[in-house]
């Protein structure tokens, strides 16, 4: 029987962002975008959720350290994201389109390669209460 525990570290951020597409004309991103199409930018109250799976470790009873863990998302996350207009101050989001999707993905990313492959890894994002994405799904 697997002794495999998930253990979860919960973060936020802000951040404001424009959903747009430059090879459509105003009139479709208008309609595909709406308001998340305002030329002047949007932010969001983002909430991060980090799910590492793995067995504990016999010597600390640990799956990882959420101290540790907590770092690591700052360092390669916060640090990164908060309070910056994704469209201007990230290269990340230069020229990809900054939606939650994309936005949870690109955090995946930039978490895995921090924690040891023997762990699984899940991120949660948060646009607003009600609209979450989650990868890998």
């Amino acid at each position: 029987m697997s002794k495999k525990v998930a253990v979860y570290r919960k973060e936020h951020f802000n951040a404001a962002h424009r959903l747009h597409n430059p090879e459509w004309t105003e009139e479709m991103n208008d309609k595909v975008f709406g308001k998340c199409n305002n030329p002047n930018y949007h932010g969001h109250n983002y909430e991060l959720e980090v799910k590492v799976t793995g067995e504990p470790d016999a010597r600390t009873g640990y799956v990882i350290d959420m101290k540790e863990l907590s770092n690591i998302i700052n360092r390669n996350v916060l640090d990164r994201f908060d309070h910056k207009n994704l469209n201007l101050d990230t290269v990340e989001f230069k020229d990809l389109n900054p939606t939650a999707e994309n936005i949870v993905v690109v955090i995946y990313h930039l978490l895995r390669t921090k924690i040891d492959a023997r762990f699984d890894l899940q991120v949660r994002l948060y646009e607003t209460p009600r609209n979450f994405v989650e990868y890998p799904a």
